[in-house]
């Protein structure tokens, strides 16, 4: 499924503006966060580290720690999208961190094993993916770090319903992507990397 912008009677609608979504995502101050599971499937209360975010601290490890443990996720996981998605919008750049976590946590979520995403939260976290695949193309034309290159090039494809390509680019790394061009195309004997 790719995440598109509303449609209604087959003519598509501009994509919700900042202020839309800030007033109607899951608020930082609502109870729920404390019950809802991360990674560990275990209640954990994500908007306190959304807050830290939203003042400018890095949290980036615990999210990364809590929000996703060896393949699971949890519903505090999908409540934090619409949340990272706002809060890096408003931030002049974002690195690898912010497209490699988005990333990961939309491939697990079609893991059989880990929760579906409620009903309750689908409007925020599909409009939360329009919006990373717009920060995502602005932020390509942009970016030099090779490893955050891939992580956008894999969230680009996850928003266009490419699961397997974007789980394949959110997940191979340097030494895996070197084997793979060897066996299949005869890179090293093939291909002149420093152009002519």
């Amino acid at each position: 499924m790719a995440f598109e912008p509303e449609t209604a009677l087959g003519q598509e609608r501009p994509v919700k503006n900042d202020k839309w979504i800030n007033e109607h995502m899951l608020s930082l101050d609502d109870v729920i966060w404390k019950e809802l599971h991360g990674g560990y499937r275990i209640p954990y209360d994500v908007s306190i580290a959304l807050r830290s975010m939203r003042d400018g601290i890095d949290v980036w490890d615990e999210l990364w720690n809590e929000l996703h443990h060896q393949g699971d996720v949890g519903v505090a996981s999908y409540a934090a999208v619409p949340q990272i998605v706002s809060i890096a919008a408003a931030a002049t750049t974002r690195d690898w961190n912010f497209y490699g976590l988005l990333a990961t946590i939309e491939v697990e979520r079609h893991r059989k094993s880990n929760p579906a995403l409620p009903a309750w939260l689908k409007a925020d976290y599909d409009s939360a993916w329009v919006r990373t695949s717009a920060l995502a193309l602005t932020d390509l034309g942009l970016e030099t770090d090779s490893t955050t290159i891939q992580a956008i090039l894999g969230v680009v494809a996850l928003a266009k319903g490419e699961l397997k390509l974007g789980a394949m680019l959110s997940n191979l790394d340097a030494s895996e992507l070197d084997e793979m061009l060897e066996e299949q195309f005869a890179w090293s004997e093939t291909y002149d990397e420093q152009g002519r």
